[in-house]
């Protein structure tokens, strides 16, 4: 096991105190280090985002950044790391920390995981960025020529963490949760209620899809066919787009706030070319949940989602912010005809004992027939 606090003050002895990613639960006892010390650290929308403003940091400071992610975040990063940071272009150095989801003889994780994680050091390799494998104390040494490799070659340079890798830090204290605002099973329900007979569901990656898999098991709810994204954050409404474009019945986009800022343009893509049957349905917490829902928050909260909404074109745009007479509210606005946002301001939380789907074949296969 590493010792986080080490790793930290490794990086500050060495001038590397800025910190730009997307929360990854690999990396969550650093990120609780680093928040609780109220380091500069900069919550991304995406991957890419992450380096480009790592880059822009470097150009200022001529300091190193770390920019973290987890190791599926690569291919939104592909386009920065081969373009802009390399030698050949503007040789930039940073240190990329990695969460290695699915890495090879690890008895259990998510199907998602898999190919990734079988490919994560070969896409490095095929960068040509230097990495490491990060397991314990005896790796700082590792870590600290790497940084001193990055420097003098101008390069960025990669630390690779397994899940448990990090000493357990003192998490940060939860906030306090809104008991007005709605519970995301609740809304869920309602949703599985209201629809047309034939409608299609597709339903982002993290709890929701989960979520949305349990109740119709356990309520026995057979209206509509689901979708899930056990991957591909941020690709939802795109999803949705390809179905409704030959689909006559509603297709429903169940999505977070998090994906929607990851990948935004893609919702406006499908607000865009969808005039009829789509319904877009935002659950919005403030938080990157699943990794971590108290210190990983989204900047969802300065945003104004209904004015986003109308600007992309959705025909009809809906808030609802409690859980007065939100069912009601719910049923009737997914009903609405036409091109349709729905914004539903919700706590964190999930079911106990939240179960994961046992075979994706099985739901695709039964969503196309």
């Amino acid at each position: 096991m590493l010792t986080t606090k080490k790793f930290v003050s490794l990086l500050s002895k060495n001038k590397i105190n800025f910190y730009c990613g997307v929360p990854d639960s690999c990396l969550k006892n650093f990120t609780n280090l680093i928040t609780r010390q109220k380091q500069k650290n900069i919550i991304s929308a995406n991957e890419g985002s992450a380096v480009s403003t790592g880059i822009g940091y470097y150009l200022k400071t001529k300091k190193i950044p770390l920019i973290y992610m987890q190791n599926s975040g690569l291919g939104n990063a592909m386009d920065p790391l081969t373009s802009l940071t390399p030698k050949e272009s503007y040789s930039i150095p940073m240190l990329l920390l990695i969460g290695w989801r699915g890495s090879p003889g690890l008895k259990k994780d998510e199907p998602q995981h898999t190919v990734m994680g079988r490919i994560t050091l070969k896409i490095l390799q095929l960068l040509d960025i230097k990495f490491i494998v990060i397991k314990s104390d005896k790796d700082l040494k590792k870590v600290l020529n790497l940084i001193k490799f990055s420097i003098k070659n101008k390069k960025p340079v990669a630390c690779i963490v397994d899940r448990n890798t990090f000493s357990k830090t003192q998490p940060i204290q939860n906030k306090t949760i809104d008991n007005n605002l709605i519970f995301r099973p609740d809304a869920i329900e309602c949703i599985l209620r209201s629809i047309k007979k034939k409608s299609k569901i597709i339903s982002t990656v993290g709890f929701t899809s989960r979520e949305l898999h349990q109740i119709r098991k356990d309520k026995k709810i057979k209206s509509g066919k689901d979708f899930l994204m056990i991957g591909g954050m941020g690709h939802t409404a795109t999803t949705s787009l390809g179905v409704a474009l030959y689909e006559k019945e509603d297709v429903i986009c169940l999505d977070g706030d998090g994906s929607f800022l990851m990948h935004m343009g893609g919702v406006a893509t499908a607000a865009t070319i969808i005039k009829k049957n789509f319904k877009y349905i935002l659950f919005d917490n403030n938080s990157h949940e699943s990794v971590g829902p108290t210190n990983q928050p989204t900047i969802s909260n300065k945003l104004s989602f209904k004015k986003i909404a109308e600007g992309f074109g959705f025909k009809k745009t809906f808030i609802i912010n409690s859980k007065k007479n939100f069912r009601s509210k719910l049923s009737k606005y997914i009903r609405k005809k036409g091109s349709v946002f729905i914004l539903i301001k919700i706590k964190t939380g999930s079911l106990s004992n939240l179960e994961r789907p046992s075979s994706m074949s099985d739901i695709k296969n039964h969503f196309m027939k």
